[in-house]
């Protein structure tokens, strides 16, 4: 990882809001973003349009080396197109959604995603000054030596919450129910491989449960400009 330019890692479990507040600290700061989860649900998409058997461990890592994808860096308008097809809206649909899990615990996938990551992170910030790169195992497999490690967290139900009025438009109590076995599960299913329930050693807690999300951005932004003042762009 480049010593020259900001590198800002965000862990965290589903619904925390990672995304959206990652997206938004990018923008405030002038450099790219990296959405390393939408790179599995890419790959997820992809196997369900080539007829891969996600139970086929090594035929969907085997997937993760071929897919031709392309992930747009820019925190206004992140995304991700694969053949020069744009499908940030596919990987988003309940289709996806209900089966990433099987292509995120695959053991064979990681460490192909994990290496491309690093890779898109160096490019990212060596041609915009910097990155947010957020997703699973950021702040502690793919970038552990960034300049600002943080895992965003929030509680079950703000999660849930957040999550619903997202998918479903509401976040009273149906609406949070219908979302719960997505954010319940998923989490399950990827702590099986993956830490981001406590912060590891060097890595900031951010915990955005009474918090909306301008002040989710601005608490962000705030270890950013205190952990690595020198390299916060004027």
């Amino acid at each position: 990882m480049s010593s020259e330019h900001l590198v800002i890692a965000v862990d965290g479990p589903s619904g925390s809001g990672k995304s959206s507040v990652s997206r938004a600290a990018a923008h405030a700061l002038g450099v790219g973003y990296l959405d390393t989860g939408a790179m599995y649900r890419a790959v997820t998409w992809w196997c369900l349009e080539e007829g891969v058997d996600l139970e086929d461990r090594d035929a969907v890592a085997q997937a993760a080396r071929d897919i031709p994808l392309e992930m747009g860096t820019d925190p206004s308008t992140p995304s991700v197109r694969v053949s020069g097809r744009e499908i940030e809206e596919d990987i988003r649909t309940t289709r996806v959604s209900e089966v990433v899990s099987k292509v995120a615990t695959n053991t064979s996938v990681r460490p192909v995603l994990q290496q491309l990551q690093r890779d898109l992170i160096a490019e990212i910030a060596g041609r915009t000054g910097g990155v947010v790169a957020e997703g699973r195992d950021i702040t502690t497999v793919v970038a552990p030596d960034a300049d600002v490690r943080v895992l965003l967290t929030a509680s079950v139900e703000a999660r849930l919450r957040r999550r619903s009025k997202e998918l479903h438009g509401a976040d009273h109590d149906d609406a949070v129910e219908a979302t719960r076995d997505q954010i319940v599960r998923r989490d399950a299913d990827d702590s099986t491989v993956s830490e981001f329930t406590e912060a590891a050693e060097g890595v900031t807690l951010v915990d955005t449960s009474d918090l909306d999300f301008e002040q989710s951005v601005q608490a962000l932004l705030d270890v950013v400009r205190r952990v690595a003042p020198d390299k916060v762009p004027a």
